[in-house]
């Protein structure tokens, strides 16, 4: 018997053999909605229509809008909070830097 060895390599999924969706931000959920989306919108046409070939395009457009879609909303987002955690840590160290000065902030609203 041979003793199997671990994998030091953690296993990725690379999407198109491009994009690492393991270590990609929103890669994962964008790709997980297109999938859904895709689902939803084939079926919901091909329920209408019984129409198979326009059903699949209907389906392929529904999963390349809705991972666009998600891939983009989850970035902002991500950017925006990043913007927002800059500003909290700016903060942070100026009232560290500023504490017991005459330029500090709280320190002129107790006094008034």
């Amino acid at each position: 018997m041979t003793e199997q060895e671990p994998d030091t390599k953690s296993q990725s999924v690379k999407l198109l053999g491009i994009l690492d969706i393991g270590k990609t931000p929103c890669a994962r959920d964008a790709v997980l909605h297109g999938a859904g989306g895709s689902a939803i919108a084939g079926l919901v046409h091909f329920l209408a229509t019984s129409r198979v070939k326009r059903s699949f395009d209907v389906g392929m457009a529904g999963f390349m809008l809705t991972t666009l879609a998600s891939w983009f909303y989850c970035r902002f987002n991500n950017a925006k909070l990043r913007a927002q955690q800059k500003i909290i840590q700016d903060g942070i160290r100026n009232k560290a830097i500023y504490e017991g000065t005459s330029l500090d902030p709280t320190r002129k609203a107790k006094d008034e």
